[in-house]
Protein backbone atom coordinates (compact mmCIF):
# COMPACT_ATOMS: atom_id res chain seq x y z
CA UNK A 1 0.00 0.00 0.00
CA UNK A 2 1.38 3.42 -0.96
CA UNK A 3 2.07 6.16 1.60
CA UNK A 4 -0.84 8.19 0.24
CA UNK A 5 -3.23 5.24 0.62
CA UNK A 6 -1.98 4.57 4.16
CA UNK A 7 -2.64 8.20 5.14
CA UNK A 8 -6.10 8.07 3.58
CA UNK A 9 -6.89 4.86 5.47
CA UNK A 10 -5.79 6.30 8.82
CA UNK A 11 -7.72 9.51 8.22
CA UNK A 12 -10.90 7.69 7.16
CA UNK A 13 -10.82 5.62 10.37
CA UNK A 14 -10.62 8.84 12.38
CA UNK A 15 -13.29 10.43 10.22
CA UNK A 16 -15.76 7.62 10.95
CA UNK A 17 -15.05 7.88 14.67
CA UNK A 18 -15.49 11.67 14.64
CA UNK A 19 -18.83 11.51 12.85
CA UNK A 20 -20.17 8.91 15.28
CA UNK A 21 -18.95 10.85 18.33
CA UNK A 22 -20.19 14.17 16.99
CA UNK A 23 -23.74 12.81 16.61
CA UNK A 24 -23.58 11.08 20.00
CA UNK A 25 -22.27 14.17 21.81
CA UNK A 26 -24.71 16.55 20.15
CA UNK A 27 -27.71 14.38 21.07
CA UNK A 28 -26.37 13.89 24.61
CA UNK A 29 -25.67 17.62 24.98
CA UNK A 30 -29.14 18.64 23.80
CA UNK A 31 -31.04 15.94 25.70
CA UNK A 32 -28.81 16.26 28.77
CA UNK A 33 -28.83 20.10 28.73
CA UNK A 34 -25.03 20.31 28.85
CA UNK A 35 -23.17 23.25 27.29
CA UNK A 36 -19.89 21.44 27.94
CA UNK A 37 -21.05 18.43 25.94
CA UNK A 38 -22.36 20.62 23.10
CA UNK A 39 -18.94 22.33 23.09
CA UNK A 40 -17.32 18.91 22.90
CA UNK A 41 -19.59 18.06 19.96
CA UNK A 42 -18.35 21.19 18.20
CA UNK A 43 -14.81 19.97 18.87
CA UNK A 44 -15.63 16.66 17.19
CA UNK A 45 -17.13 18.59 14.27
CA UNK A 46 -13.82 20.46 13.89
CA UNK A 47 -12.06 17.08 13.96
CA UNK A 48 -14.27 15.90 11.09
CA UNK A 49 -13.50 19.07 9.11
CA UNK A 50 -9.75 18.58 9.58
CA UNK A 51 -10.05 14.97 8.44
CA UNK A 52 -11.53 16.24 5.17
CA UNK A 53 -8.71 18.80 4.89
CA UNK A 54 -6.07 16.10 5.38
CA UNK A 55 -7.69 13.85 2.75
CA UNK A 56 -7.81 16.70 0.24
CA UNK A 57 -4.30 18.07 0.75
CA UNK A 58 -2.35 14.84 1.26
CA UNK A 59 -3.51 13.53 -2.12
CA UNK A 60 -2.05 16.68 -3.69
CA UNK A 61 1.19 16.54 -1.66
CA UNK A 62 1.83 12.98 -2.89
CA UNK A 63 2.23 14.18 -6.48
CA UNK A 64 5.82 14.02 -7.78
CA UNK A 65 7.74 17.09 -8.88
CA UNK A 66 6.74 18.65 -12.18
CA UNK A 67 7.57 21.69 -14.30
CA UNK A 68 5.67 24.01 -11.95
CA UNK A 69 6.92 22.48 -8.67
CA UNK A 70 10.61 21.58 -8.92
CA UNK A 71 10.72 20.51 -5.27
CA UNK A 72 7.52 18.48 -5.40
CA UNK A 73 4.19 19.23 -3.70
CA UNK A 74 5.16 18.33 -0.12
CA UNK A 75 4.25 21.71 1.33
CA UNK A 76 0.59 21.11 0.58
CA UNK A 77 0.76 18.78 3.58
CA UNK A 78 2.12 21.68 5.66
CA UNK A 79 -0.74 23.85 4.42
CA UNK A 80 -3.14 21.13 5.63
CA UNK A 81 -1.54 21.31 9.09
CA UNK A 82 -1.96 25.11 9.04
CA UNK A 83 -5.66 24.81 8.24
CA UNK A 84 -6.08 22.25 11.03
CA UNK A 85 -4.67 24.86 13.41
CA UNK A 86 -7.08 27.49 12.09
CA UNK A 87 -10.02 25.09 12.50
CA UNK A 88 -8.99 24.55 16.12
CA UNK A 89 -8.82 28.31 16.73
CA UNK A 90 -12.31 28.77 15.28
CA UNK A 91 -13.73 25.92 17.38
CA UNK A 92 -12.00 27.18 20.53
CA UNK A 93 -13.29 30.74 20.05
CA UNK A 94 -16.89 29.60 19.72
CA UNK A 95 -16.62 27.33 22.77
CA UNK A 96 -15.05 30.00 24.98
CA UNK A 97 -17.53 32.70 23.96
CA UNK A 98 -20.46 30.38 24.65
CA UNK A 99 -19.08 29.43 28.06
CA UNK A 100 -18.41 33.04 29.04
CA UNK A 101 -21.94 34.08 28.05
CA UNK A 102 -23.35 31.29 30.26
CA UNK A 103 -21.18 32.48 33.15
CA UNK A 104 -22.43 36.04 32.68
CA UNK A 105 -26.03 34.79 32.78
CA UNK A 106 -25.26 32.81 35.94
CA UNK A 107 -23.58 35.81 37.60
CA UNK A 108 -26.64 37.90 36.73
CA UNK A 109 -28.84 35.53 38.71
CA UNK A 110 -30.09 33.25 35.98
CA UNK A 111 -30.36 29.57 36.89
CA UNK A 112 -28.46 27.08 34.77
CA UNK A 113 -30.10 23.77 34.02
CA UNK A 114 -28.25 20.81 35.50
CA UNK A 115 -26.85 18.42 32.89
CA UNK A 116 -28.25 14.89 32.73
CA UNK A 117 -26.43 11.56 33.16
CA UNK A 118 -26.56 10.96 29.39
CA UNK A 119 -24.10 13.82 28.88
CA UNK A 120 -21.70 12.30 31.41
CA UNK A 121 -21.78 8.88 29.73
CA UNK A 122 -21.17 10.49 26.35
CA UNK A 123 -18.11 12.28 27.76
CA UNK A 124 -16.70 9.05 29.18
CA UNK A 125 -17.28 7.22 25.88
CA UNK A 126 -15.53 10.04 24.03
CA UNK A 127 -12.45 9.79 26.28
CA UNK A 128 -12.00 6.10 25.49
CA UNK A 129 -12.66 6.35 21.73
CA UNK A 130 -10.58 9.49 21.12
CA UNK A 131 -7.59 8.26 23.10
CA UNK A 132 -7.66 5.04 21.06
CA UNK A 133 -7.81 7.08 17.85
CA UNK A 134 -4.90 9.22 19.07
CA UNK A 135 -2.69 6.21 19.76
CA UNK A 136 -3.50 4.66 16.37
CA UNK A 137 -3.12 7.88 14.36
CA UNK A 138 0.08 9.01 16.12
CA UNK A 139 1.69 5.60 15.53
CA UNK A 140 0.81 5.70 11.85
CA UNK A 141 1.84 9.36 11.51
CA UNK A 142 5.32 8.65 12.86
CA UNK A 143 5.64 5.52 10.75
CA UNK A 144 4.61 7.41 7.60
CA UNK A 145 6.58 10.55 8.59
CA UNK A 146 3.51 12.71 7.99
CA UNK A 147 3.24 16.01 9.88
CA UNK A 148 -0.41 16.37 8.86
CA UNK A 149 -1.32 12.93 10.27
CA UNK A 150 0.60 13.63 13.49
CA UNK A 151 -1.19 16.98 13.78
CA UNK A 152 -4.50 15.18 13.29
CA UNK A 153 -3.51 12.69 15.99
CA UNK A 154 -3.07 15.57 18.43
CA UNK A 155 -6.49 16.77 17.39
CA UNK A 156 -7.80 13.39 18.62
CA UNK A 157 -5.80 13.72 21.85
CA UNK A 158 -7.07 17.27 22.44
CA UNK A 159 -10.63 15.96 22.04
CA UNK A 160 -9.94 13.20 24.58
CA UNK A 161 -8.55 15.71 27.08
CA UNK A 162 -11.39 18.14 26.47
CA UNK A 163 -13.82 15.29 27.13
CA UNK A 164 -12.06 14.72 30.47
CA UNK A 165 -12.66 18.39 31.35
CA UNK A 166 -16.27 18.05 30.19
CA UNK A 167 -16.74 14.86 32.25
CA UNK A 168 -15.39 16.58 35.38
CA UNK A 169 -17.62 19.61 34.87
CA UNK A 170 -20.72 17.59 34.03
CA UNK A 171 -20.09 15.08 36.81
CA UNK A 172 -19.55 17.87 39.35
CA UNK A 173 -22.72 19.66 38.25
CA UNK A 174 -24.72 16.41 38.59
CA UNK A 175 -23.28 15.17 41.88
CA UNK A 176 -22.93 18.45 43.78
CA UNK A 177 -26.42 19.79 43.12
CA UNK A 178 -28.02 22.86 41.58
CA UNK A 179 -25.61 25.33 43.21
CA UNK A 180 -22.79 23.84 41.16
CA UNK A 181 -24.38 23.72 37.72
CA UNK A 182 -21.96 26.53 36.84
CA UNK A 183 -19.26 23.86 36.60
CA UNK A 184 -20.66 22.83 33.23
CA UNK A 185 -19.94 26.14 31.39
CA UNK A 186 -16.65 26.46 33.28
CA UNK A 187 -15.67 23.06 31.89
CA UNK A 188 -16.57 24.22 28.38
CA UNK A 189 -14.23 27.22 28.78
CA UNK A 190 -11.42 24.94 29.95
CA UNK A 191 -12.00 22.83 26.84
CA UNK A 192 -11.75 25.94 24.67
CA UNK A 193 -8.53 27.16 26.32
CA UNK A 194 -6.90 23.78 25.83
CA UNK A 195 -7.84 23.92 22.16
CA UNK A 196 -6.21 27.34 21.85
CA UNK A 197 -2.93 25.95 23.22
CA UNK A 198 -2.90 23.05 20.76
CA UNK A 199 -3.85 25.35 17.87
CA UNK A 200 -1.04 27.81 18.61
CA UNK A 201 1.53 24.99 18.62
CA UNK A 202 0.29 23.64 15.27
CA UNK A 203 0.16 27.09 13.67
CA UNK A 204 3.63 27.99 14.93
CA UNK A 205 5.13 24.83 13.45
CA UNK A 206 3.36 25.06 10.08
CA UNK A 207 4.08 28.78 9.67
CA UNK A 208 7.74 28.04 10.42
CA UNK A 209 7.85 25.46 7.63
CA UNK A 210 5.98 27.67 5.17
CA UNK A 211 8.40 30.54 5.86
CA UNK A 212 11.44 28.30 5.33
CA UNK A 213 12.60 28.05 8.94
CA UNK A 214 15.73 25.98 9.49
CA UNK A 215 15.71 22.50 10.98
CA UNK A 216 16.46 22.26 14.73
CA UNK A 217 20.05 22.97 15.73
CA UNK A 218 20.69 19.40 16.88
CA UNK A 219 19.54 18.10 13.46
CA UNK A 220 21.86 20.49 11.65
CA UNK A 221 24.73 19.39 13.91
CA UNK A 222 23.97 15.77 13.04
CA UNK A 223 24.13 16.66 9.33
CA UNK A 224 27.54 18.28 9.80
CA UNK A 225 28.77 15.26 11.78
CA UNK A 226 27.74 12.93 8.93
CA UNK A 227 29.55 15.12 6.38
CA UNK A 228 32.77 15.32 8.43
CA UNK A 229 32.71 11.55 9.08
CA UNK A 230 34.47 11.34 5.70
CA UNK A 231 38.17 12.12 6.31
CA UNK A 232 38.60 13.54 2.80
CA UNK A 233 36.08 16.30 3.56
CA UNK A 234 36.54 19.25 5.91
CA UNK A 235 35.01 22.56 6.90
CA UNK A 236 31.32 22.16 5.98
CA UNK A 237 29.89 25.67 5.83
CA UNK A 238 27.00 27.73 4.46
CA UNK A 239 24.68 24.97 5.70
CA UNK A 240 21.06 25.63 4.83
CA UNK A 241 18.18 23.35 5.81
CA UNK A 242 14.42 23.37 5.57
CA UNK A 243 11.45 21.04 5.55
CA UNK A 244 9.36 20.30 2.47
CA UNK A 245 6.28 18.46 3.73
CA UNK A 246 7.42 15.05 4.98
CA UNK A 247 11.00 15.39 3.69
CA UNK A 248 13.90 17.76 4.26
CA UNK A 249 16.26 19.75 2.06
CA UNK A 250 19.97 20.16 2.82
CA UNK A 251 22.40 22.51 1.09
CA UNK A 252 26.04 22.88 2.12
CA UNK A 253 29.50 23.84 0.91
CA UNK A 254 32.27 21.30 1.58
CA UNK A 255 36.05 21.43 1.14
CA UNK A 256 38.24 18.68 -0.34
CA UNK A 257 41.63 18.27 -2.02
CA UNK A 258 41.72 20.61 -5.00
CA UNK A 259 43.96 18.21 -6.91
CA UNK A 260 41.51 15.33 -6.62
CA UNK A 261 40.27 14.06 -10.03
CA UNK A 262 36.74 15.18 -10.84
CA UNK A 263 35.46 11.58 -10.96
CA UNK A 264 36.83 10.92 -7.47
CA UNK A 265 35.30 14.14 -6.12
CA UNK A 266 31.98 13.19 -7.69
CA UNK A 267 32.05 9.70 -6.17
CA UNK A 268 32.97 11.09 -2.76
CA UNK A 269 30.09 13.55 -2.86
CA UNK A 270 27.72 10.75 -3.90
CA UNK A 271 28.81 8.73 -0.87
CA UNK A 272 28.05 11.68 1.40
CA UNK A 273 24.61 12.07 -0.18
CA UNK A 274 23.92 8.35 0.21
CA UNK A 275 24.79 8.44 3.91
CA UNK A 276 22.59 11.49 4.49
CA UNK A 277 19.69 9.77 2.72
CA UNK A 278 20.21 6.64 4.80
CA UNK A 279 19.63 8.80 7.88
CA UNK A 280 16.92 11.21 6.68
CA UNK A 281 15.15 9.28 3.91
CA UNK A 282 15.56 8.57 0.21
CA UNK A 283 13.47 11.62 -0.71
CA UNK A 284 15.86 14.02 1.03
CA UNK A 285 16.85 16.86 -1.28
CA UNK A 286 20.65 17.34 -1.06
CA UNK A 287 22.85 19.93 -2.78
CA UNK A 288 26.59 19.88 -2.02
CA UNK A 289 28.92 22.51 -3.45
CA UNK A 290 32.56 21.36 -3.65
CA UNK A 291 35.42 23.77 -2.88
CA UNK A 292 39.19 23.18 -2.68
CA UNK A 293 40.84 23.11 0.73
CA UNK A 294 42.41 26.49 1.43
CA UNK A 295 46.25 26.37 1.30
Amino acid sequence: MTREREIQKVTLVGCAGNVALMICKLIAGLVGHSSAMIADAVHSLSDFVTDIIVLAFVSVSAKPQDSSHDYGHGKFETIATFFIGLALVAAATGIIVSGVLSLIDWASGASLEAPGPMALWAALLSIVVKEALYQYTAYKGKKLNSQAVIANAWHHRSDALSSIAAAIGIGGAILLGDRWTVLDPIASIVVGLFLVKVAVELLKKSIGELTESSLPQDTEQEIEDIITSFPEISEPHNLRTRRIGNRIAVEAHIRMDGNMPLIDAHNLTSRVEHKLKERFGDDTHITLHMEPIKP
